[in-house]
């Protein structure tokens, strides 16, 4: 007999781990039976209780999915052992068929001796004989052998029931061998491919909201083209102090929409401004001094094509006001020059937009002097080895080259030595809340990026708990099915309100937001609040840096 015995593998395990599937598969079901068709708020709300359900779980099962491949290659192990066990009793009970077959032949012809001997022997003969010794012995002989006989006969009938039996547990242990081979290949596969189905229905879930992320952070790059620039009074600490409700929080952010690489164009310009010369100043942003290359030919310009490089296409570049410092403007020709160098030399067609560097067909064909001057001052010139990424404004840091301030330093008053404000950046510190960087963009209805402090508790709250419904209350310019301030806070069990709030920089990076509130203090790092800010706050409020956060939180 071959006894199947899985302690060790835990069904009840797989049960638990497989149930919030049954409840995915089987959603349309339970909608069905609990929401009249025509109630959306009905079924929204049964969706998102799913959602609650199945998230949580598929973690834990992600958790534990390791352990469980293990335990099925183990169970696969141990019914491969039994397969071989099998076999081996297979071959058993086939030699005992070969060993009942011979021991039925010799039982037949035994048989069939002792049927003829009781057919022709006649008992009286012996007493008839001479010797009736020998008589009495001959029936004890015959006595003892038809026992003898009549054991054997029994003993073959059990082996053969026994061999009927063992034939038969056989035949139910392979079918059930069998079936559980195809049961853990079955189970291997549904666990592979709903874990994936799981992690694909959960990504989709924030697929919204990492839409939301993409267009308040990172977008594009603001340049500072020929346009004249002017802050926004209310997106600026003057406005705050002098005008927010008492009470009320900002988010200020050090630098625009930027990549914090290469050359910051108002820290040339206020570099200019400060005596240095362009190639003093490329020589801080980018590490070395440019050098003359052949820059004659043409360029493959997007919707236009081909121009030549040195006396049109540079010309039509619309990346700095051309009223800017002599220094300043060179500088900029030399870092267009070699972005678009590299294009050149490529053979590659390159864009008009930020996307790579603004270029204006109209500014070409008519460029202001100061503009071709600088051009024609630095014909040739590039920087070799790099690729000279530049933004308008950093917030005073920037990844290639540090602190982009007149010590060189950070600590707390490092905003009033840094070259960007010395150039008047209006962006250097500021509050989003515009689509976009343009002081005429939409606002969504908000006329300004202040803050109540159940409004800042949100977003902490935003921080503390995430899934698809976590987005901007604004749904006039988001859509989506935000929860209110107050399912949020239950869901999250966070705060209603915040007190005070501290914030604590490092090199060129919040390191951490310190909140006090009615639930007592709460702890975020720059980057957990950085993607709860951008996710929740209502309009385009946004921390705009690409990559890591460096802002401040405000209060009045």
């Amino acid at each position: 007999m071959i006894c199947f015995y899985f302690r060790t593998f835990n069904w009840r395990r797989v049960f638990v781990f497989f149930l919030p599937f049954l409840v995915f598969i089987f959603s349309p079901l339970i909608l069905a039976q609990t929401c009249p068709s025509t109630d959306y708020d009905c079924q929204i709300a049964q969706i998102q209780k799913e959602i609650d359900a199945l998230k949580p779980a598929h973690e834990k099962n992600k958790a534990e999915l390791s352990n469980l491949k293990k335990q099925l290659v183990d169970l696969d192990k141990r019914i491969g052992i039994l397969s071989v066990k099998l076999k081996e009793t297979e071959w058993d009970i086939n030699k005992r068929e070969e060993d009942l077959a011979y021991a039925q032949e010799i039982f037949n012809q035994k048989a069939s001796s002792h049927y003829r001997f009781l057919r022709l022997y006649n008992p009286m003969l012996p007493f008839l004989s001479s010797d009736a010794a020998d008589a009495f012995k001959e029936i004890i002989f015959r006595q003892k052998a038809i026992d003898e006989d009549r054991k054997t006969m029994s003993a073959y009938t059990n082996d053969l029931l026994q061999l009927k039996k063992d034939k038969e547990t056989l035949e139910r242990n392979k079918k059930s061998l069998s079936s559980l081979k195809f049961q853990v290949d079955e189970r291997a596969k549904f666990l592979a491919g709903e874990v994936e189905k799981v992690e694909g229905y959960l990504a989709s879930l924030s697929a919204k909201q990492e839409a939301i992320l993409a267009a308040k952070s990172g977008n594009f790059i603001a340049s500072v083209g020929d346009s004249e620039l002017a802050d926004d009074y209310y997106a600026s600490i003057k406005g705050f102090r002098e005008a927010a409700p008492v009470g009320s929080f900002a988010v200020f952010s050090f630098g625009a929409y930027t990549h914090r690489k290469g050359m910051s164009q108002y820290g040339a310009l206020g570099r200019a401004n400060s005596g240095a010369n362009y190639k003093d100043i490329l020589k801080v942003y980018y590490g070395r001094e440019p050098v003359k290359k052949d820059t004659g030919g043409t360029i493959n310009v997007s919707g236009i094509g081909d121009v030549d490089f040195e006396d049109y296409y540079l010309l039509g570049i619309a990346e700095m006001p051309s009223r800017w410092h002599p220094e300043a403007l060179k500088a900029q020709a030399v870092a267009a020059r070699t972005y678009a160098y590299r294009y050149k030399m490529e053979g590659k067609a390159i864009c008009t937009t930020e996307a790579c560097q603004v270029f204006k067909k109209s500014k070409a064909d008519n460029p202001p002097a100061e503009w071709r001057r600088a051009v024609e001052e630095t014909r040739g010139e590039v920087l070799e080895d790099v690729v000279a990424f530049y933004s308008s404004t950093s917030g005073g840091y920037l990844t290639t080259m540090g602190w982009d301030t007149t010590d060189g330093s950070g600590g707390s008053s490092f905003l009033d030595r840094t070259y960007e404000k010395i150039a008047g950046s209006p962006w250097v510190y500021k509050a989003w809340y515009r689509d976009g960087y343009n002081p005429q963009s939409a606002t969504c209805g908000r006329n300004n990026p202040w803050l109540t402090s159940e409004e800042l508790a949100d977003i902490v709250n935003a921080a503390k708990y995430r899934d698809d419904r976590v987005t901007p209350v604004t749904t006039s310019c988001w859509g989506g099915n935000p929860y209110s301030f107050e399912e949020l806070r239950q869901k999250a069990g966070g705060p209603s309100r915040v007190d005070s709030v501290s914030v604590v920089q490092g090199n060129g990076y919040t390191v951490k937001v310190v909140f006090q509130t009615d639930k007592g203090q709460i702890e975020l790092t720059g980057d957990e609040f950085k993607t709860a800010f951008n996710l929740r706050a209502p309009g385009y409020l946004r921390i705009p840096q690409r990559g890591f956060a460096f802002f401040n939180i405000e209060k009045k």
